[in-house]
Order: C-alpha cells, then sequence, then structure tokens
C-alpha cells in the first residue's frame, strides 16, 4: 500500500471512529441507539473524507 492510501485510510478511519463515538453517545441519550450509531456513521464518513482530503493536500504541498 502507498503512502498516499495510507494516509487517506487514516484519515477516513479517524472520523468514522469519532462519528460512531458520538452517535453512541447521541443513541444512549435519546433512547434509540440504532439510529444514533447510523447518524453518526453518516457524519463521522463525511468528517473523515474532509480529513483525508486534507491530509493528501499537506502531503501533496510538501512532496513539491
Amino acid at each position: 500500500m502507498s503512502d498516499k492510501n495510507s494516509v487517506a485510510g487514516a484519515g477516513l478511519a479517524t472520523g468514522i471512529g469519532a462519528g460512531i463515538a458520538i452517535g453512541a453517545g447521541l443513541g444512549v441519550a435519546t433512547d434509540n441507539i440504532g439510529l444514533g450509531i447510523a447518524i453518526g456513521v453518516a457524519i463521522g464518513a463525511a468528517i473523515g473524507v474532509s480529513l483525508m482530503t486534507a491530509m493528501l493536500k499537506k502531503q501533496d504541498k510538501g512532496e513539491e
């Protein structure tokens, strides 16, 4: 696996992990854990894509 793929995977995994944690907390608070986790994964994927894009741009600037 190349460095770009590992950086991309790390950003996405971090975002999804954070989203699941937030979603689980939201689900417990609202007594609907299934919906909370689903929302958390969706939000986490969006955060992960943002992190991945930022990490890849930073890595590209460093290679120039």
